[in-house]
């Protein structure tokens, strides 16, 4: 099991001695005044300034520690805050003994006090030798660590050394003070370099199967074994999922806000918050989410297929079907992409409910995804690949009434198939919904009461292999900007441009009207 890692204590009392499995974490952990590898530039960026490091201010880097994840943590611990500054963490502990040894050896204190005057004035009068002899030590020991030694993981604001795993937390700026709760941060740091992988969930606060996934995925990851970092964000959209609501408070949906602006709407402000505080400091996204107006979704993942960097991501996941989209603009997936990220939907089963199959998959899906990129060892092999859907198409209610579907997710249909039927309550009128297309099931409609012109069946169409880019690795260095010799991610080399949609194609991710609007639709974007 993992270990997930909280600030030392507040009021300055030791911590309480982290469990066995965590003991060899805390060794490896680098000392606040000499961390390993690039952590000088990260904590420099992180403080804002490297002079002044001694001295507390409120964007100065804090330290986690390790406790064990699985242990449920009491209201009161979970209420500390998120972490205490390093230094002065570290320098408590020999402050507290040294004061323990005046007090138990009263005689010796005495001869120091005769012996001070001599020591100054040796120091006075040479006084560059200690700044050169200490120098050298940092220097030492990072080349000792060699190349490869892990840095510390420096995001909002806390610095987590190698093989450690944390709670932390983010709050938007603008929210009201004392109003706004706090969303948890999970990250797991390995004890070995490598990418950057970022799962969030519930971006629509009323998509629960992406809480459990991340819960699922980042509960089990073992610091010790793993290359790189995991950060995980099980509830994006904290004041949705408060009130079991796609939506934020003021009826906006988050995901038609990002990069964000940190000077426009609320939505706007929260969308740039996440986007820069958490967002850019990975390497690769998954956002997972479900369907949305009591509709269901057959897992698949959700991406730019011009994209070489996205490519390779979705034929990581296994058996999980693949849909061509670029994305609305506001998206979280199309702004990092574009932001250099690559970045993948994972789309599972239906809002308000939890599904356990759903779950599953997407669990099944991550942690291959996790081997493909040579984060963990395991080694596993999963199905056969599924399908490439380069387009996609809704079928819809030719009139009102009760919809009851014929086929089910995944199904595979031809064109003129029997899909469903439409039944007037009333009059006892019923009507057939057939497919006009040859594809798959990626989606559809619970059974309900639907209005003429609903959306009741997603059908994918099988893309040729050649409209798929070839796949290329995922960067390791999370800078949110292309590594050095990228291809750009929307030039005409990327790929061939995908095919016109036409007017009935909504995939659920049209553009929203204008962006302050709100979506009242019911065919707005799943995504």
């Amino acid at each position: 099991m993992a270990a997930f890692a909280h600030a030392s204590d507040p009021t300055g009392t030791s911590s309480p001695e982290p469990p066995a499995n965590t003991t060899t974490a805390s060794q490896r952990e680098s000392g606040p005044e000499n961390p390993s590898g690039g952590a000088d530039d990260l904590a420099s960026r992180a403080r804002g300034t490297g002079e002044d490091a001694g001295e507390a201010s409120p964007a100065e880097v804090r330290k986690a520690r390790n406790v064990a994840l699985d242990q449920p943590i009491s209201s009161e611990e979970a209420s500390r805050p998120a972490s205490e500054p390093a230094d002065p963490n570290s320098a408590a502990p020999a402050s507290a003994a040294a004061a323990e040894a005046d007090r138990e050896a009263p005689t010796t204190e005495a001869q120091e006090d005769v012996a001070e005057p001599a020591a100054d004035a040796g120091a006075a009068e040479q006084p560059p030798a200690p700044a050169e002899a200490a120098s050298p030590t940092p220097a030492t020991e990072a080349d000792d660590d060699g190349p490869d030694s892990p840095a510390p993981f420096v995001l909002l604001g806390t610095e987590v050394p190698p093989a450690t795993s944390t709670r932390l937390a983010w709050a938007p700026s603008q929210s009201f003070e004392g109003i706004y709760s706090a969303t948890p941060v999970l990250v797991v740091n390995g004890a070995e370099p490598g990418p950057t992988l970022c799962l969030t969930a519930a971006v629509h606060g009323d998509e629960l199967n992406g809480v459990e996934t991340v819960r699922r995925v980042l509960y089990n990851l073992d610091a010790d074994k793993l290359k790189g970092t995991v950060v995980g964000v099980p509830i994006v959209n904290l004041q949705g999922f408060h009130r079991s609501s796609r939506y934020l408070s003021d009826r906006r949906d988050l995901n038609r806000y990002f990069p964000g602006d940190p000077g426009g709407s609320s939505a706007s402000r929260i969308a740039h918050s996440f986007f820069h505080e958490v967002i850019k400091h990975c390497s690769a996204v998954v956002d997972l989410h479900t369907g949305s107006f009591y509709r269901t979704n057959l897992p698949q993942l959700r991406g730019d297929l011009r994209n070489p960097q996205v490519v390779k991501l979705t034929e990581s996941f296994g058996s999980t079907v693949v849909l061509h989209s670029e994305g609305s603009a506001g998206t979280l997936r199309r702004a990092a992409v574009e932001a250099g990220i690559p970045a993948v939907t994972l789309e599972a089963g239906a809002p308000m409910v939890l599904s356990e199959d759903s779950v599953s998959h997407s669990v099944k899906g991550i942690r291959t995804l996790l081997n493909h990129l040579d984060m963990v060892s395991k080694f596993s092999l999963w199905g056969d690949p599924e399908p490439v859907y380069y387009n996609s198409t809704w079928q819809r209610a030719p009139e009102g009434g009760i919809v009851f579907s014929s086929v089910s997710l995944g199904q595979v249909v031809r064109k003129g198939d029997l899909l469903g039927t439409v039944t007037n309550p009333i009059t006892n009128v019923r009507t057939e919904i057939r497919s006009s297309y040859n594809g798959r099931i990626l989606g559809m409609a619970l059974n309900q009461v639907v209005q003429p012109g609903f959306a009741t069946h997603h059908i994918g169409i099988q893309a040729p292999q050649e409209q798929i880019s070839a796949p290329e690795d995922v960067p390791v260095a999370p800078t949110g900007e292309p590594e050095a010799g990228a291809p750009a991610i929307d030039t005409p080399d990327a790929g061939p441009e995908p095919p016109p949609a036409s007017a009935e194609d909504e995939d659920f991710e049209a553009d929203p009207a204008p962006a302050d609007a709100i979506e009242d639709d019911m065919a707005a974007a799943e995504e």
